[in-house]
């Protein structure tokens, strides 16, 4: 980049359409690093079919050099990502948004807008297929199969025999409990033929994103469901596993389609390796957010 560098980075939230039903928000709505979010659109007054939800961030805390190490710093990290989330969830409660990852940036307005205009057309279209449609999370639980107490066994039972009876016990309710999942899985796959415009299976979740307590994650899905159907779904999904004790169904939502968004990269916004191979996977709490991955053009 010729001259000065600039003190800023353009930080890109998501694209939207530049509707007047975001005017009430966008003079105090505040995003990464505390800066101002405005709309960037292809055009002066604004009538052009897509526009971006930037902000101008500081250079010093998003420029690539830093980044790797600003990704494992855990504070910062949740700072930045509920920020990110909290502008686009603010735009879905009033248009239809397109998400984009955490950390896209570009060195600036200009060449955010270069990159925007690149794609008009296809984000156009995306946008359309996604008005009055809303995403939800579905996962599925295998709860823990507790082992009987060895004391209401048999009195003939030696302890060795009781203890055998136990551990048999205990698998037979785990298996059990794993053919409850099955049949949960089975009953969301037919809701979603029913209700769902389209659907995303994501890998379970394990590690310190899942609690010990709450069981095995074996399904973790996304739904993207028309609002004149949420009611229905909803009450689907939360019937599926009344009759099933075994397993513990969680819906979160509703969410902006953050698991639908299928953007094409431009030349302008390529995700060096080294930040997209350094980026955690944790996801923000409540919603969840994808995980964070950072894009910068090069430079």
């Amino acid at each position: 980049m010729n001259g000065p560098t600039a003190a800023t980075l353009t930080y890109v939230y998501a694209v939207t359409p530049p509707t007047p039903a975001l005017d009430d928000v966008l003079p105090t709505l505040t995003g990464v690093a505390g800066s101002r979010v405005t709309l960037l659109a292809p055009v002066p007054d604004g009538t052009g079919p897509v526009a971006f939800a930037i902000s101008d961030v500081p250079r010093a805390d998003f420029e690539e050099a830093v980044l790797p190490a600003r990704f494992e710093d855990l504070r910062w990290l949740e700072e930045t990502a509920r920020a990110h989330h909290r502008v686009i969830e603010t735009l879905a409660a009033r248009t239809t948004v397109l998400p984009l990852r955490m950390a896209t940036l570009y060195e600036d307005r200009t060449r955010a807008m270069r990159a925007l205009q690149s794609q008009s057309q296809e984000f156009a279209t995306q946008l359309a297929r996604l008005a009055a449609h809303t995403e939800y999370g579905v996962k599925i639980y295998v709860r823990p199969a507790t082992a009987p107490d060895t004391r209401t066994a048999a009195p003939s039972a030696g302890p060795g025999k009781a203890y055998l009876q136990a551990r048999r016990a205990q698998r037979d309710a785990h298996e059990d409990h794993y053919q409850q999942a099955r049949t949960a899985a089975d009953r969301i796959a037919e809701i979603a033929r029913q209700y769902a415009a389209d659907h995303v299976a994501h890998p379970p979740q394990s590690g310190p994103l899942t609690a010990a307590s709450v069981g095995e994650n074996v399904t973790n899905a996304a739904f993207l469901v028309a609002d004149a159907d949420a009611d229905a779904f909803r009450r689907a999904i939360q019937a599926a596993a009344e009759d099933l004790p075994g397993i513990l169904l969680e819906m979160t939502g509703p969410w902006a389609p953050y698991s639908f968004t299928a953007l094409l990269p431009t030349p302008e916004a390529l995700a060096p390796e080294a930040l997209a191979s350094e980026a955690p996977t944790s996801e923000a709490p409540p919603p969840e957010p994808p995980p964070p991955g950072p894009g910068h053009e090069p430079r």
